[in-house]
C-alpha cells in the first residue's frame, strides 16, 4: 500500500510517518495479526518432550529470533516498501544474486514445507473415527499419510487456480475454528486439568525451568522452536498502517510475543501433563491430548469434533501458504530472474508456472514418508530441511538491515529499531547469532527422536540444503534478458546502487 504524501508528517529526523486520519491499524489489531500469521499447533508435541523446560526455549527463542525479526523486518519493509520483499531488502545491500537467493529461499522453504503440515492434516482424519487404536494404527501408515497429503495440497492448488474469490472463504474460517478455538480449548482444558490436582507426567518443580545445557542433544530438537516464531516479515508491511510506528508497533510486537509464548508454552505443557515423554509422537500426539482431556471432562464427542476442525484449519493454511511467497517470487521472475515457463499465468492472474513446479517438489518429497522408516522419520527430516532454508533467508536479512543501516542511513523509514546504529547492531546481532547457532544445530539427529541411521539423516539434510541453495545460484547465472517481460520490468523499480551507477 502506498502512502499519499497528503498523509505524511515529517518529524524531526526526517523519517515519514502515518497521521492519524489516514492509519487504520492500532496496537491490539496489529498485535492479533501478528498473532495470526504465525501461531501453528502441529509442532507442540516435539516441544513437550523438554517438560517444564520447554518453557525455557519458546522464551529464549522469542528474545533472540522472535522479536529481532519484527522489528528488523519493520525497518526494512517501511525503507525499502517497493516490489520484491526480501529480494529487494538483501539485494539492495548485497546484490541481485543473493537477493534472488533470499526470495527463492522464503519460497522453497514453504514448499518443503507443505508434507509436514499436511502430514498433520492426514492425522487429523485419520481421528475422526471412533476408535483411538484403530485412528493411531492408520495414522501411522505411510501409504494412506501420502494419499492424504498429495490429496489434500493438489485440492489447495485447484482452489488457489480459481483465485482469491474462491480461497478467500476457506482461509478465514479455517483459521478461527482451525487454530484459534484449538488452541484456547488446549490451554484452557490443560490448565484447569492440572488446576484440579490431577497427576500430570512431567515434574512442574522450578528447578526443570532451566535445561542442562551442557548436554548437546537439549539444544538440537529446540532449533525448531525457531521456526514456531517464523513469517512475523510477512506481515511487517502492516506497519505503514500504524498510526505511530515508532510507539504502537514494538508495543504490538509485545503484546503478540506475549500472547504467542503463552499459547506456546501452556500448550506444550497441557500435552505433557498427561502424554509421557516416552510416548510423544510428533505427529499423533497432539490428537491423542486433546481426546484424553475430551475423555477426562466426559466430552469425548468433542475429539472427532475437534479433528475435523483442525483438518479444516491446516487446509485453510495450506491453501492460504500455496499461493502466497510464490507471488512474490513471481513479481521478481517477470523482472527477468526466471524463465518464462515459470511466468506463466491463468486468466484469473494466478502463477499456474510457479504453482505447478511447486507442486512436483511437493509430491517428490512426500515421497520421503513411504522410503524413509516412519512417518516421523520423514516428518523430523523435512522439518528440519524447513528450518535450515529458511534460517539462511534470515541470515541475509538479519545482515542486510546492519549493513544498509550503515550505508543508506538517510533512507527514510516510518519505523527504525530504537537505539540508533548500536541498537540495530544488538537487535539484529542477536537475530544473526541466533540463526546461525540454530542453523548449525539443524543438521544433528536429536536424540529424543528415532530418525534411522543419523548418517542417512544428516546426509540427507546437506544434500537436500546442497540442492535447494544450488539451484537459485544456477538459475541466476543462466538468467537471459528474454526472460524479463518489458511491463514488469518497467514496474520494477531500480535499486539504489543501479541508480548511483546511472547517475
Amino acid at each position: 500500500m502506498k502512502i499519499s504524501s497528503m498523509n505524511k508528517t515529517t518529524p524531526t529526523d526526517g523519517t515519514p510517518r502515518r497521521t492519524a486520519s489516514s492509519a487504520t491499524l492500532g496496537v491490539f489489531t496489529l498485535a492479533m495479526i501478528n498473532v495470526a500469521a504465525i501461531v501453528s499447533l502441529r509442532g507442540l508435541p516435539a516441544e513437550s518432550t523438554y517438560g517444564l523446560s520447554s518453557a525455557f526455549y519458546y522464551l529464549f527463542a522469542a528474545v533472540f529470533f522472535l522479536v529481532p525479526v519484527s522489528l528488523v523486518a519493520a525497518e526494512l519493509t517501511t525503507g525499502w516498501p517497493q516490489k520484491g520483499g526480501v529480494f529487494r531488502w538483501v539485494g539492495e545491500a548485497f546484490g541481485t544474486r543473493l537477493g534472488f537467493l533470499a526470495i527463492w529461499l522464503q519460497w522453497i522453504q514453504t514448499t518443503i514445507w507443505f508434507p509436514t503440515v499436511l502430514t498433520f492434516a492426514a492425522v487429523s482424519i485419520a481421528f475422526i473415527g471412533p476408535n483411538q487404536s484403530w485412528d493411531s494404527v492408520l495414522a501411522a501408515n505411510s501409504h494412506y499419510v501420502l494419499i492424504i497429503v498429495l490429496l489434500v495440497y493438489w485440492l489447495a492448488t485447484l482452489l488457489n487456480l480459481r483465485g482469491m474469490s474462491t480461497s478467500g472463504a476457506i482461509t478465514k474460517w479455517g483459521g478461527l475454528l482451525g487454530t484459534v478455538v484449538p488452541a484456547a480449548l488446549l490451554v484452557l482444558m490443560g490448565m484447569v486439568y492440572w488446576g484440579m490436582g490431577n497427576p500430570i507426567d512431567i515434574s512442574m518443580q522450578p528447578r526443570d525451568f532451566m535445561p542442562d545445557l551442557s548436554k548437546f542433544s537439549n539444544i538440537v530438537l529446540a532449533a525448531s522452536i525457531f521456526l514456531f516464531y517464523a513469517g512475523m516479515e510477512m506481515s511487517a508491511v502492516h506497519v505503514k498502517d500504524v498510526r505511530n510506528p515508532g510507539r504502537d508497533y514494538p508495543m504490538a510486537i509485545a503484546v503478540a510475543a506475549v500472547l504467542t509464548v503463552c499459547i506456546f508454552v501452556f500448550g506444550t505443557l497441557a500435552i505433557g501433563f498427561i502424554i509421557p515423554a516416552k510416548d510423544i509422537n510428533l505427529v499423533q500426539s497432539l490428537l491423542v491430548a486433546f481426546d484424553r482431556l475430551f475423555n477426562y471432562f466426559e466430552i469425548p464427542w468433542m475429539g472427532n469434533v475437534l479433528a475435523v476442525f483442525l483438518a479444516f484449519g491446516v487446509l485453510a493454511q495450506v491453501v492460504a501458504w500455496v499461493g502466497g511467497p510464490s507471488k512474490g517470487l513471481l513479481q521478481v521472475g517477470k523482472a527477468g530472474y526466471l524463465p518464462r515457463f515459470m511466468q506463466n499465468t491463468n486468466r484469473n492472474g494466478v502463477q499456474v508456472g510457479i504453482l505447478l513446479l511447486q507442486g512436483a517438489i511437493v509430491t517428490l518429497l512426500s515421497i520421503l514418508f513411504v522410503v524413509l522408516p516412519s512417518v516421523q522419520t520423514a516428518y523430523q527430516v523435512i522439518s528440519q530441511l524447513t528450518i535450515i532454508l529458511y534460517l539462511i533467508m534470515y541470515i541475509l536479512m538479519f545482515a542486510a538491515a546492519i549493513y544498509l543501516r550503515h550505508r543508506e542511513p538517510d533512507t527514510p523509514r516510518a519505523f527504525r529499531v530504537p537505539g540508533g546504529n548500536f541498537g540495530m547492531w544488538v537487535v539484529a546481532g542477536l537475530g544473526l547469532l541466533s540463526s546461525v547457532l540454530a542453523l548449525v544445530f539443524s543438521f544433528i539427529p536429536p536424540s529424543q527422536i528415532p530418525v534411522g541411521s543419523p548418517a542417512v539423516y544428516v546426509g540427507i539434510l546437506i544434500v537436500g540444503t546442497i540442492i535447494f541453495v544450488g539451484i537459485p545460484m544456477l538459475i541466476y547465472a543462466m538468467r537471459k534478458p528474454s526472460w524479463a517481460e518489458p511491463e514488469s520490468l518497467a514496474e520494477f523499480e531500480p535499486f539504489g546502487w543501479e541508480k548511483k551507477n546511472r547517475d
